[in-house]
C-alpha cells in the first residue's frame, strides 16, 4: 500500500509498505499533493523493469537501491540492508507490490 502525507502545508510525501506494514520505498518531499500522486503513478509505472533500479553501497557498508523514472530522476528509495540479499528482496518486494497497491492517506 502507499501511504501518502502531508508533511507541512502544502508539502506531501508518500511512503511504499508491504503485506506486514513494513516500509520498503520512500519518496523525496513534494510541493503539491498532485505531484506526490504522479510519483505514486510514476513508482508503478517503473516498479517492474529492473532497469529502473540503482543498487548502492553507502560509506558505513550497508546496501540501499533508488528507484529511478524513464527521465533519471530517483522517485523513491530503500531503507538500508545489512546484506546485499536483504536489498534484493527489497527490491522484490517493490516490484511485487507497487503495480497493484492501493493508496491510503495518512
Amino acid at each position: 500500500m502507499f501511504e501518502l502525507k502531508n508533511k507541512e502545508g502544502s508539502s506531501y510525501h508518500f511512503t511504499l509498505k508491504a503485506k506486514n506494514g513494513q516500509v520498503i520505498l520512500s519518496s523525496e518531499v513534494y510541493n503539491s499533493k498532485s505531484a506526490a500522486e504522479n510519483g505514486i503513478a510514476s513508482v508503478k509505472k517503473n516498479a517492474s523493469d529492473d532497469g529502473r533500479y540503482e543498487r548502492k553501497t553507502a560509506k558505513n557498508g550497508k546496501f540501499f537501491f533508488n528507484l529511478k523514472a524513464g527521465n533519471g530522476q530517483v522517485i523513491g528509495s530503500s531503507q538500508m540492508y545489512s546484506s546485499e540479499s536483504g536489498m534484493e528482496n527489497g527490491i522484490n518486494s517493490v516490484k511485487e507490490n507497487a503495480a497493484g497497491a492501493d493508496t491510503k492517506e495518512a
